[in-house]
C-alpha cells in the first residue's frame, strides 16, 4: 500500500500535467485565430526645444516634442487568450554618425485591457452575495439606488477593445538624443508597434505589412511621412502640420499636409 505522501503527490503530479497540456493547447490555439492589425499614424507637429527635459536632469540640452494623430483597429488581436494589448509610437531618426544604427525612442504608449480584464468575474455574485449586501444597506439608501435604477439609460453595447481614434495626441516622452542636438534632423518617422501579452503562452509582437505567418498578417499601414526637425531658433520653432495656427513670437516653417 503507498503511503497517504506518495499518494499526494501522484494526484498532484498528474494535476500539474494536466495542467500544463491544457495551457500548451490554448497557447497554440490561437494559430488559427486570423490577424489583420491596421493603423495609421501622422504627425500633427513638432517643437524642438533647448532646456532641461526632466526634472533631475543637469544640463541643458534639444529635445523634442511631437504631437501627432492616431487611428488603428486593433480588435482581431484580441481572442480567447489575449490578456492585454500593448501600444506605442516610436520616433526613428538617423544617427550623427553615419556607421552607427538610426535611434529610436518611444514617444507615447498604452495598455488595452481585454473585456475579462476589464469586467473580472466576480465569485460571490455567482453565489448570490451581490443581492444579500444591498439588503445591508440603509433604507433611505436603498430607496435612493432603486431610483437611481429606474430611471437609469439602458447601457450601450460594448464597442470592440482595440479601436483608437485619438486626435492632437500628446506625447507622454520628450526626445533626447546622446549628442545633445536634435535640431534640423532629417528624415524622421513615426512608427506604430504593438505587443500581444495572453494569459499563457509567448509574447507576440509587431509583423510588418507584407510579413505574415499563416492566418496572422503584418500590420496594414502605421508608419507616418518622412518629417524634418524644426532648426532652433530662440526658445522654441515649431513646425505645424495640416491646419492649426502657430502662436505669436515663434517661428514656424510650415509644412504641407
Amino acid at each position: 500500500m503507498h503511503s497517504s505522501l506518495v499518494r499526494l503527490q501522484n494526484v498532484f503530479g498528474f494535476f500539474t500535467t494536466v495542467a500544463f497540456t491544457i495551457a500548451t493547447l490554448v497557447a497554440l490555439s490561437v494559430v488559427v485565430s486570423p490577424q489583420t492589425p491596421s493603423a495609421s499614424v501622422a504627425l500633427r507637429n513638432v517643437q524642438v526645444i533647448k532646456g532641461r527635459p526632466h526634472y533631475y536632469s543637469t544640463t541643458k540640452e534639444e529635445y523634442a516634442h511631437i504631437k501627432f494623430d492616431l487611428e488603428a483597429d486593433f480588435s482581431s488581436l484580441f481572442n480567447w487568450n489575449t490578456k492585454q494589448l500593448f501600444v506605442y509610437v516610436l520616433a526613428t531618426y538617423p544617427s550623427l554618425t553615419p556607421s552607427s544604427p538610426p535611434s529610436q525612442a518611444i514617444i507615447w504608449d498604452t495598455i488595452i485591457a481585454s473585456p475579462s480584464q476589464q469586467h473580472p468575474l466576480n465569485p460571490f455574485e455567482l453565489l448570490g452575495f451581490s443581492a444579500a449586501s444591498t439588503s445591508k444597506l440603509p433604507s433611505g439608501t436603498k430607496s435612493k439606488s432603486k431610483a437611481k435604477a429606474a430611471v437609469a439609460p439602458t447601457p450601450k453595447a460594448t464597442a470592440k477593445p482595440g479601436i483608437l481614434s485619438l486626435k492632437n495626441v500628446k506625447p507622454k516622452y520628450q526626445i533626447t538624443d546622446v549628442s545633445g542636438k536634435l535640431a534640423s534632423r532629417g528624415n524622421v518617422t513615426l512608427e506604430v508597434g504593438w505587443n500581444v501579452q495572453p494569459w499563457v503562452g509567448a509574447l507576440t509582437w509587431t509583423m510588418r505589412e507584407g510579413s505574415g505567418w499563416g492566418r496572422w498578417k503584418g500590420m496594414a499601414g502605421g508608419r507616418s511621412e518622412v518629417f524634418e526637425m524644426p532648426a532652433l531658433k530662440g526658445k522654441k520653432v515649431e513646425t505645424t502640420v495640416g491646419t492649426g495656427m502657430p502662436k505669436g513670437g515663434e517661428a514656424s516653417p510650415v509644412v504641407g499636409a
